[in-house]
């Protein structure tokens, strides 16, 4: 039967069930393993903050490796070393006893050495008649030999963990640059928007940033500013699309006029058995029967987004837009989702899906996925804001037809 021998700490230091385990894991290594002594010393120095040692514990270690008169352990030779606490102490750089006896408990605690000590405590070696070492007390370094491989990949770890730390910290310096400037251009050269909104949002993310960030800090940060720089650059964008859509305003109201044009069922499509009677070539895309609806109507129905308009009010489709844009971000609506609605809907329409969204934004989940699966149905005929905006109404207990506008806004 093979011997599991353990043994116990001398005078008052206390045995632990994990040390015994310990112990008893080092009699399991492989006959033939081997590894070298400086290649385990410099993985567990780079995988010592998941050890929970300091840089004089890794001091000491390197000075009893030192009394290893091999460069490589291996299973089956002897790994215990015994230097007297004068020789560690010289080796150590000088360091004090008490200093060196408590750096001693920390790898032991971290599970980097195991004692072997003696019946009086001192460190020895037995040699037979040929002068070699039979049995040895002091300090066994079979945990390193052990534990290589999982010293190993904890350095490879912090390594990864490093570069990813670097790259974070790059990439949230490069786009809060962006940012900064793209602001700053904008205010410089007069552009529509709300950049001081904007730049107050960028301001709070700046004063946010620690001065020793984590990783998972500069995620999250980096996140919210890349979402600030799409936010930016869809804004001027918008702005562009607006200016556009203005400058064709008579030419796409010839396609837009309908002698109903109260009516909220105008986008709705037929029945179910219609959809499924209609040949699929034959469907027309959902977005060229689009209408949009008053805006006098769809602020009655959505009064929450007036207060992210310019100046606290939205008294055009432009208002609205730019309105729309800022609660989308508040929502956490991707730049993508909504340009999505954009190009399925138009830039109105989408605007009206989020004050309808904004205004049930407590009863919603996720606003982003929401979106998607409206803009989804819209391009499918499945959908219409018509009933949304009239149910809101109706919860309001307001008339559809109140009001002094009625007509499309251009």
């Amino acid at each position: 039967m093979e011997s599991r021998h353990v043994t116990t700490p001398f005078g008052r230091r206390p045995i632990t069930l994990a040390l015994v385990s310990r112990q008893i894991a080092t009699k399991e290594i492989r006959s033939d393993k081997t590894t070298d002594k400086w290649k385990v010393l410099r993985d567990a120095s780079e995988a010592r903050k998941f050890l929970g040692v300091q840089d004089r514990s890794l001091a000491v270690l390197e000075a009893l490796l030192s009394f290893y008169p091999e460069n490589e352990l291996r299973q089956g030779c002897q790994l215990v070393v015994f230097p007297s606490n004068a020789q560690l102490t010289l080796r150590a750089h000088g360091i004090a006893g008490a200093t060196l006896r408590r750096h001693l408990a920390l790898l032991v605690e971290a599970g980097l050495i195991v004692r072997r000590d003696s019946a009086n405590g001192k460190r020895y070696a037995r040699k037979n008649k040929s002068g070699s070492v039979e049995s040895a007390f002091g300090f066994d370094l079979s945990p390193l030999l052990m534990r290589a491989e999982e010293l190993a990949q904890m350095a490879q770890r912090v390594c990864a963990d490093r570069i990813a730390y670097r790259r974070a910290k790059e990439d949230l310096t490069i786009c809060r640059r962006d940012v900064r400037k793209l602001i700053s251009a904008a205010i410089g050269e007069g552009a529509d928007g709300h950049w001081q909104k904007l730049e107050a949002v960028y301001l709070e993310l700046v004063r946010r940033i620690p001065r020793a960030p984590l990783l998972s800090d500069l995620h999250g940060l980096l996140e919210e500013m890349e979402m600030l720089r799409e936010e930016v650059l869809n804004v001027l964008d918008i702005k562009q699309k607006a200016e556009f859509l203005s400058a064709n305003d008579d030419h796409n109201e010839h396609h837009k006029q309908s002698s109903n044009t109260e009516s909220l069922y105008e986008l709705e499509p037929g029945s179910d058995v219609e959809e499924r009677a209609m040949p699929c070539q034959n469907r027309e895309p959902a977005n060229i029967a689009l209408k949009v609806f008053p805006l006098d109507m769809v602020l009655r129905a959505c009064p929450e987004i007036v207060a992210y308009g310019p100046n606290g009010r939205v008294a055009s489709w432009r208002d609205l837009t730019s309105a729309s844009v800022i609660v989308r971000s508040m929502l956490g609506v991707t730049p993508s989702a909504y340009q999505e609605a954009c190009d399925a809907i138009g830039p109105q329409n989408a605007a009206v899906m989020i004050a309808c969204i904004l205004e049930r934004a407590g009863h919603i989940n996720s606003a982003g996925g929401y979106m998607r699966a409206l803009t989804s149905k819209s391009k499918r005929g499945q959908f219409s804001l018509g009933p949304v905006l009239m149910s809101l109404l109706r919860t309001k207990g307001i008339s559809s037809r109140s009001g002094h506008d009625h007509g499309a806004v251009p």
